[in-house]
């Protein structure tokens, strides 16, 4: 599986984040949908998305109990995103019932890959709020190695972690990788962030871009240079 750029449409409306897509003239870029959007348009914009010819990251981060979590994904499987996600958080009980809701009768069923930490996250806010004493890097690796044995395909991951998780569990492993920013761009809110070039050459499979595309002045010259420095460089 090719290396690809995931645009983060955090936008708020159909109508703000289809006049985004129409600039792209034909390109047709992997697109991630959030809460933000899905909650506002509901399960229809992603029908009508992925009816324009674009691929979509499903990006609702379920945590819930086994059961609710089943039937959840039993509802977004019929949208026919191409990938899902969830907390690892959850425990591995929950992320085995989500396969289970997400697989098709044909055996089919989109890419599925859980949180580990969130990219806003801190050493110090695990600490003290989440009341988690173990090194980020350690909890990341622990979390990673309980979605691989529940059948999960990889994690939502810092790219700082993204060669870690590959050497812990496997090439094959996807890792997901936000908090990306341009050498020269704002870091945003966002804590562990590394360049697309950077990205790459440490091994994350897919970067997941937002405002460095979605606010920037020409949004296809943006996107176009992360494919340039993630996906076309050698």
């Amino acid at each position: 599986m090719g290396k690809d750029v995931i645009v983060a449409c955090d936008f708020a409306s159909k109508d703000a984040v289809m006049s985004f897509l129409d600039k792209f003239d034909g390109r047709k870029p992997f697109v991630k949908i959030g809460m933000e959007l899905f909650y506002a348009e509901g399960p229809a914009i992603v029908r009508e998305i992925k009816a324009r010819g674009h691929k979509i990251f499903l990006d609702l981060k379920l945590h819930d109990i086994p059961n609710t979590v089943m039937k959840a994904m039993k509802v977004l499987s019929a949208l026919d995103a191409d990938m899902c996600n969830l907390h690892a958080a959850g425990t591995r009980a929950m992320m085995e019932a989500a396969i289970k809701g997400l697989t098709r009768e044909d055996g089919t069923r989109p890419i599925l890959i859980a949180v580990t930490q969130l990219t806003s996250t801190s050493q110090d806010a695990m600490r003290e709020e989440l009341l988690i004493d173990q090194p980020i890097d350690k909890v990341v690796m622990s979390y990673a190695e309980n979605a691989k044995a529940a059948g999960l395909d990889g994690v939502v991951c810092s790219p700082l972690e993204a060669a870690k998780v590959h050497e812990v569990c496997g090439d094959d492993f996807l890792t997901v990788t936000p908090g990306v920013r341009f050498a020269d761009g704002d870091k945003g809110d966002q804590v562990r962030v590394m360049t697309p070039e950077q990205a790459k050459l440490i091994g994350s499979d897919y970067i997941v871009v937002g405002r460095p595309i979605t606010a920037a002045e020409d949004p296809v010259a943006a996107y176009e240079r992360c494919i340039r420095e993630f996906v076309d460089q050698q």
